[in-house]
């Protein structure tokens, strides 16, 4: 059976969707914007920052479920401009320095709001 997740220490979604749903073996969040729990959006910010904050993001949603980033199975990274993979990958690789989760990078046209970066994830629960 689906069920919502919601956290105040992630933004709160802004749309037809949910932080992440489970089902109570999988753990599924939405693509996470570099937003902090305020709603100020780091646009501005180094792809470095941006996917620094994507993923205490992602932390965070896996947190209120009892779980953490060694849960991840699987992320999908969408990056407006791939020429920034390697800033986004030496920011994302501290946090993921053992056993790192199954990942797509993906470049894309445009990632929402303007955004340099959006991280999803796919982890474990139990």
């Amino acid at each position: 059976m689906k069920r919502v997740i919601s956290t105040d220490d992630a933004p709160a979604a802004v749309g037809a969707y949910s932080q992440a749903t489970t089902n109570g073996s999988l753990l599924i969040t939405a693509g996470q914007l570099p937003l902090t729990t305020d709603g100020d959006l780091l646009d501005d910010a180094s792809v470095a920052e941006q996917t620094k904050q994507c993923l205490r993001n992602v932390e965070a949603i896996l947190e209120a479920e009892g779980g953490s980033l060694d849960d991840v199975l699987k992320t999908t990274v969408f990056l407006d401009d791939i020429d920034d993979f390697n800033a986004f990958n030496e920011a994302y690789s501290a946090f993921f320095q053992t056993d790192p989760p199954a990942r797509s990078a993906v470049g894309v046209d445009a990632v929402p709001k303007g955004a340099a970066i959006e991280i999803e994830a796919i982890a474990t629960v139990e």
